[in-house]
C-alpha cells in the first residue's frame, strides 16, 4: 500500500469544490455552451477568452457519505462513526472530482452561417467507486463476517490529468437546425486506473479440520495501470514540491497522446420551442511513455500456523514458522511490475434537453438573421449524464433562464441527481460594452454548510464577446 500514497496524494492534490455544467447549456450568448454543446445556437460573431480566467470550473462530491458523517463534533467516538458509514455505504457509491481552467478560448463567424472557435483547456478528472469489502476488512477484520467474501473487485477507481487542444465548427443548416463538431487532441499529464479487479477473500469454519477456520484466497487479480508516475517515483529526493513542479513542466506536452471529438446540434421545432442533445468527449487515450502496471494474482488457502514442540539440543535452531509461511504466501501470491502499454476511455459526456421561450422581444443579435425573434423567459429542461466504469451517473435539471437585457441575464435551476433531491443552482451572466463575466454556483444549499454538502460546484470566467451587425 505505500507505493499508492503518492499516486492518491497526485490524484486528489488539484482537488476542489458533476462534471457536467448544466448551468451553462443552452446559454446562446456565451462561448461556453459550445464546449459542450458544438451545435448550440449563438448569437455572437466573435469572442476572445482572457487567457487562464475564460473558464474557471471546480466540482465535487460523494454520494452515500459527507464529511459530517466522519468528523462531526457530537461528542460519539470517531470509530463508531466510520464503522456506521462503512455499514451503510455501498460499492456502488463514488467520489467525484473534476476540474476545468481554460487556457485559452477564441473563435469568430465563417461565411453567413458558420462559426469556427478553438482553444486550449487542461482538466483533472478523479472517480473512485467506494471499496467497500477491502476497506471493511482492513477496519473491522474478519471475526464477524465468517463466511462471507470479500470482493476485490469492490476496488475500482481512475484518476487523470491532461490539457486539451480543440477546434470545432457550428454551422446553421436552416432556420430550424445547427449542427456541429469539436475535434480534440488529448496531452496526458497522469494517469492512473483500476477498473477490472477480480477475486476475493473468505474465512469459513472447519470443525474436523487441523484449526478452527480455513482462511483463502481465490482468483486474485488485481492490476494498477498508471503513466506519468514512474518517472516521479524513480527520482531520487523526489518531493511533493518537486512532483508538482515536474507535472506543471508537462501541462502544454504530455508523454501521452489521445484523439476526441464533440457532437452535437440544436433544433428549433417552433419560434417557442426547441429541443437539442450533444456527446463530449467520446474518444480514447493511448499510454505509451513513462508507463508502470502493478499486478497482484493468484490463490491460496491456509488453516494458520501449526507450530511444532520438537526436543531441540542447545544447538538446534527453532523452526522458523514466519519464514515458511511467508514463502508460501509469495509462491501462491505473487506481485508483478511491467511496463505494458495500455489505453483507456475518455469519460463519454451527454446531454439531452428542450426549451420553451415566453416573453416575445426582437433584438437584432443573430449573426445569422438580421433580426430574430428572442424570449425573455426560457424554460427548459436537460437530462445529463457521463459514462463511468460501473454504469453511467446521471442528472436531471429544470431551470428558468430570465434575460432581463441584452447585457444581464440570469439562471436559477433545481436538479435531481445521484448526490441529492434538492440541487439548487444559479447562474448570471452581465457584459459592460464587450467584456463579460459570469458565475454559476450549484447545489447553493449545500454552499451553508460544506461539511454536510454531498456536492458542489463553482464556475466563473470572462472573455470578450462581439456582437457585430
Amino acid at each position: 500500500m505505500r507505493r499508492f500514497a503518492p499516486i492518491i496524494f497526485l490524484l486528489f492534490f488539484f482537488s476542489g469544490f458533476s462534471q457536467n455544467r448544466p448551468l451553462l447549456y443552452n446559454v446562446d450568448d456565451l462561448p461556453q455552451s459550445l464546449l459542450q454543446n458544438p451545435g448550440a445556437r449563438i448569437d455572437f460573431t466573435r469572442h476572445i477568452g482572457v487567457p487562464f480566467l475564460s473558464q474557471i470550473h471546480l466540482s465535487g462530491g460523494s454520494t452515500g457519505v459527507t464529511a459530517y458523517d466522519i468528523f462531526a463534533d457530537d461528542g460519539t467516538n470517531v470509530n463508531q462513526r466510520v464503522s456506521n458509514v462503512m455499514r451503510e455505504i455501498t460499492s456502488g457509491d463514488y467520489f467525484s472530482i473534476n476540474e476545468q481552467l481554460e487556457i485559452l478560448s477564441f473563435g469568430w463567424k465563417m461565411g453567413a452561417r458558420g462559426y469556427f472557435s478553438a482553444g486550449i483547456y487542461q482538466e483533472l478528472d478523479v472517480f473512485a467507486y467506494f471499496p467497500k469489502d477491502p476497506a471493511l476488512l482492513a477496519f473491522e477484520g474478519n471475526a464477524d463476517y465468517i463466511g462471507q467474501d470479500f470482493k476485490f473487485s469492490d476496488a475500482n477507481f481512475m484518476g487523470e490529468v491532461l490539457t486539451v487542444y480543440h477546434a470545432g465548427f457550428n454551422y446553421k443548416v436552416d432556420a430550424k437546425l445547427t449542427v456541429g463538431g469539436r475535434f480534440k487532441l488529448y496531452s496526458g499529464i497522469f494517469n492512473a486506473e483500476s477498473t477490472a479487479n477480480d477475486g476475493f477473500f473468505r474465512t469459513v469454519e472447519t470443525p474436523g479440520g487441523p484449526n478452527f477456520y480455513l482462511h483463502e484466497v481465490r482468483g486474485l487479480d488485481v492490476t494498477v495501470n498508471t503513466s506519468g508516475y514512474a518517472s516521479l517515483k524513480e527520482e531520487e529526493d523526489m518531493t511533493v514540491d518537486k512532483a508538482v513542479a515536474e507535472l506543471l513542466s508537462r501541462s502544454f506536452f504530455g508523454q501521452n497522446g489521445g484523439l476526441g471529438v464533440d457532437l452535437g446540434f440544436n433544433y428549433r421545432v417552433t419560434d417557442q420551442f426547441s429541443i437539442n442533445a450533444s456527446i463530449q468527449d467520446l474518444g480514447l487515450m493511448f499510454h505509451q511513455k513513462d508507463v508502470e502496471n502493478y499486478n497482484y494474482f493468484g490463490s491460496f488457502q491456509t488453516n494458520g500456523l501449526e507450530p511444532l514442540f520438537p526436543e531441540l539440543d542447545g544447538n538446534e535452531p527453532t523452526i522458523p514458522y514466519w519464514e515458511i509461511f511467508e514463502e508460501r504466501v509469495d509462491r501462491n501470491l505473487q506481485e508483478e511490475t511491467t511496463n505494458n502499454t495500455y489505453t483507456t476511455w475518455r469519460p463519454l459526456k451527454y446531454n439531452a434537453s428542450f426549451q420553451f421561450g415566453t416573453g416575445k422581444s426582437i433584438l437584432p443579435c443573430d449573426y445569422l438573421l438580421s433580426k430574430k425573434p428572442r424570449f425573455m423567459n426560457l424554460f427548459g429542461m436537460i437530462i445529463s449524464g457521463v459514462n463511468r466504469p460501473k454504469g453511467p451517473t446521471y442528472g436531471v435539471t429544470a431551470y428558468w433562464d430570465r434575460k432581463v437585457t441584452d447585457n444581464l441575464r440570469f439562471r436559477l435551476a433545481y436538479a435531481v441527481d445521484e448526490f441529492t433531491l434538492t440541487k439548487l443552482g444559479f447562474m448570471m451572466s452581465s457584459r459592460f460594452k464587450n467584456f463579460n463575466i459570469y458565475l454559476a454556483a450549484n447545489d447553493i444549499i449545500g454552499y451553508t454548510n460544506l461539511a454536510k454538502a454531498n456536492s458542489a460546484s463553482l464556475q466563473l470566467g470572462m472573455q470578450f464577446i462581439f456582437k457585430d451587425l
